[in-house]
This record gives C-alpha cells, sequence and structure tokens, in this order.
C-alpha cells in the first residue's frame, strides 16, 4: 500500500470517470513498436538494502571517463572542473535563493544571471545573451523559431554538417508549422554547398562552428550574403571552449549564436542537465526566447538587478509569447558562470590553446597508423579519422583494451555506409601524453 495506494475498485471508478475500460486505453497513441509485451526483466519486489546492492553493481558497470583514455567529445566533453565551482554552488546566498520573479528576495540568483549573459554575449561576439535555455539543441530549435518571428519566412536551410541530434530537434521544433527545412547530406572533409540552396523565401540558414567532424569554417561571406536578402545567419557551437581559440561567431556577422556550455563549469553528467547560450543583436532583443535579467538602480540609487524581459507563455497571451521554455538551467548556468570567473579571459584562451595543441599533438602521432588516414585540414580540439575498417567495431575492441577510443559517426548516422569508417577524436585538457600513446598503440594493432 506505500507505494500502490490504489484499489481495484479505485482503479475501476476512475476509468469510468474518464470513459475508457482499460488502463490499456490511454496508450493507444504510443506506437506499437514501443509498447512492452510483458513485464521488465526485473525482480517483481525487493527491500531497500536490496534495490541499494542492485543498483550499485549496475553503476559499476559504467566507465568514468577519467578512469581510462578518454577521447569522445561530438557535443559532449570531458574538461576538467575546479573543485571550487562545486564548492560555490552550494553557498546558501545561491541554494536558496528564490525564484527572478521577485527582485527583493533574488538579487543573488539575478546578479549571477546578469553576469552569465555578460559572458556568453561576450564570448560569442553577441550585443545580448538570454539567461540560458535547457541545453544547446534546444536552444537551435528556439533559434529557428525566432527566425521565422524576425523575418516572416518560413524556408530553413541548414547545414549537413550540424550535429545530427541538433536536426532533429529543429524539425521537432517546427512539426506544427508550414516551414519547409533544406536539409545538406554531411560532407567531412570538402566544402559543403550552402548558398544554392539559399532564396528569398529562406528565413535562415543554421550552421555549426567548428562543425560536427571538427571543421573550422569562416561564415562571413554567407552572413554577408544572407543579409542582402533579409535572412540570418543561426551560427552553432557545441564546443564553447573553442571560442578562447577562434574568431566569434558575431565578428563573422552571425545574426543568432547558440551553444551547449557544458564544457564550462558542468561535467558529462551521462547526458544532462546541461546549459544552453542563446545570444542575437540588439535590433532582435524583442524575439528573444526565455529570461533576460538587467541591472538598475533602486529607490535609494543603489545597484540592483531584475527580470527586465520574460517572454513566457504564463504571462502573456499565450499568441504572444515568443518561447514555452519555462525556466533557465540555473544551477548549471550558475556553474558555468563561477568558472568562467575564475578562468577570466587569460585562462580560457590558455584553456582553448591547450586543447588545441593536445589535438594538433595526436593528429601528428596518429600519421604514424596505417590503415588511418586525417580528414580535417583545420579543427580545434577534435577531428574526425577514416579508418581501414568499421569505426563502431574499432571503438569496442578498444574498449576491451580500457581505451575509449572517440565516436563513431555511424552512431549518428547509421543509414550512411560511407562514413561507417569515420570516427570522431577529441582531445581535452584531460587527455594527458600517455593517453595519446595508448590509444595510437592500440589501434595500430586493431587495424593491422
Amino acid at each position: 500500500m506505500r507505494y500502490l495506494p490504489l484499489s481495484t475498485e479505485d482503479r475501476a471508478q476512475m476509468l469510468d470517470t474518464i470513459g475508457v475500460k482499460s488502463i490499456n486505453d490511454l496508450f493507444v497513441d504510443v506506437p506499437k513498436h514501443a509498447l512492452l509485451d510483458d513485464l521488465v526483466d526485473l525482480p517483481l519486489h525487493m527491500t531497500e538494502m536490496e534495490v541499494e546492492r542492485n543498483f550499485a553493481v549496475f553503476a559499476a558497470r559504467n566507465v568514468p571517463a577519467n578512469s581510462v583514455p578518454f577521447f569522445v567529445g561530438a557535443g559532449a566533453y570531458h574538461h576538467h572542473v575546479p573543485s571550487a565551482v562545486d564548492y560555490q554552488i552550494q553557498r546558501g546566498e545561491f541554494l536558496t535563493a528564490y525564484t527572478p520573479y521577485q527582485p527583493e528576495i533574488s538579487q543573488g540568483t539575478l546578479q549571477t544571471l546578469y553576469e552569465f549573459q555578460t559572458q556568453v554575449a561576450q564570448l560569442t561576439g553577441m550585443d545580448v545573451a538570454n539567461a540560458s535555455m535547457y541545453d544547446g539543441s534546444t536552444a537551435c530549435g528556439e533559434a529557428a523559431l525566432m527566425a521565422r518571428r524576425v523575418t516572416k519566412k518560413k524556408k530553413i536551410v541548414i547545414s549537413g554538417n550540424l550535429h545530427p541530434q541538433y536536426i532533429e530537434v529543429v524539425k521537432n521544433a517546427i512539426k506544427h508549422t508550414d516551414d519547409e527545412i533544406i536539409l545538406n547530406d554531411p560532407v567531412v572533409n570538402k566544402k559543403e554547398d550552402i548558398l544554392s540552396k539559399v532564396d528569398e523565401e529562406t528565413s535562415c540558414v543554421i550552421v555549426q562552428y567548428p562543425d560536427f567532424f571538427g571543421n573550422i569554417n569562416d561564415y562571413s561571406d554567407l552572413a554577408a550574403t544572407l543579409h542582402e536578402q533579409k535572412s540570418l545567419l543561426v551560427v552553432v557551437t557545441t564546443e564553447v571552449v573553442s571560442l578562447g581559440a577562434i574568431k566569434s561567431p558575431g565578428e563573422m556577422g552571425a545574426d543568432i549564436v547558440v551553444g551547449e556550455g557544458q564544457s564550462i563549469g558542468n561535467g558529462l553528467n551521462f547526458g544532462g542537465p546541461y546549459v544552453g547560450l542563446f545570444a542575437t543583436r540588439q535590433q532582435y532583443v524583442r524575439q528573444l526566447p526565455g529570461r533576460l535579467c538587467g541591472e538598475t538602480v533602486d529607490a535609494d540609487g543603489k545597484r540592483g538587478y531584475v527580470l527586465t524581459l520574460s517572454t513566457r507563455e504564463q504571462h502573456i497571451r499565450r499568441e504572444k509569447a515568443t518561447s514555452n521554455i519555462c525556466t533557465n538551467a540555473g544551477l548549471c548556468t550558475l556553474a558555468f558562470t563561477i568558472h568562467m570567473t575564475l578562468l577570466g579571459e587569460k585562462g580560457l584562451r590558455q584553456l582553448a590553446k591547450i586543447n588545441h595543441a593536445g589535438a594538433v599533438k595526436l593528429a601528428g602521432m596518429l600519421k604514424s597508423v596505417d590503415g588511418l588516414e586525417i580528414l580535417n585540414n583545420t579543427f580545434f580540439n577534435e577531428f574526425t579519422v577514416r579508418l581501414n575498417k568499421n569505426a563502431a567495431d574499432v571503438v569496442e575492441a578498444l574498449v576491451e583494451q580500457d581505451v575509449i577510443a572517440g565516436l563513431p559517426v555511424s552512431r549518428m548516422y547509421p543509414d550512411n555506409p560511407e562514413l561507417a569508417n569515420d570516427l570522431i577524436i577529441a582531445v581535452t585538457e584531460t587527455v594527458s601524453e600517455d593517453d595519446m600513446y595508448v590509444l595510437v598503440s592500440e589501434l595500430k594493432e586493431v587495424l593491422k
């Protein structure tokens, strides 16, 4: 009764009230292939202590990123997070701070969000940034919707080298609109043709920088062409540390910049929660989704912080809302802000240099491996290699040697045989020289 408080009679009465015969009728909209035919293969009941022991066994099967040579990136990166970050996010003024809607008791929260916005605007080279989104992919979806509102156009051109999961989120975001998506095929080691897909009906072009395969492209000419026909350039950055070393999207003429901030202050966390970045030009601030915190003065002339813009549908008429995202990733945002503050500009640039230098070093070492070709001409801390064998099989073989060699591209493109031998390798400051030697040595053995 502790976990199953309803009796058979209770359930029958509830089903009768809502007009269905059985609980299975509530799942008619779920695709049949997603439904189970039988019970999950788990014990029907356990004591609390038995549950804890069983889950401990499950947890022990995981391989933590810091326990073996680890080269996985592709949108989620293993960076070092200083212990000071974890300590400071647990301080009382942050843990007990209330919702930003009551500034008289939320100054701590509002100030950190204001500082976060400032940091993101400076990183991206844009005029204004919001107080964060859920993650980079949902921020990308919101950018497509924002471009539609700004331009009143309904055609979205998406680079084939945008992260495949981000592409799926954009498709989902516009599913119930009459927008059209033009999606390029992925191209690993040659120039992508985007301009030929653009016309006067294009609301925006969405590109990734550095792209999914690690390539770094300058989109200045693309931005200029888009602006001539009143279309927008949306630039996605999944590895925010890269902005400490390469030209900012704002310098290239981007109109909207979105990205994933996980690399700063946040661990891999099994895929989340993460922190979405969203920045734009001042002229589009009224179409910005999410929250925007501002600085002001109180009646005594003292500095204070307030919620300047809030575009949630709960606050205004639903049809006037620019987003239905009802919050920001507050704790992850705080961790980002604290880590970025600890780094400062000099520290971020140094961190970026270490990442790039490590990737260059490993790329140089990999040239000695027979059966392996590096596909990138330029990259930051991530690049793609083409193997003489199926990349997923190679990764699995190296797992047996306690090496996590990277992401097989086929994980994201299972139906594209041309990419089956491609492997994306990331190098952050957490990768040691010994880790590199181990990877090179094991690849030589597996690729024989």
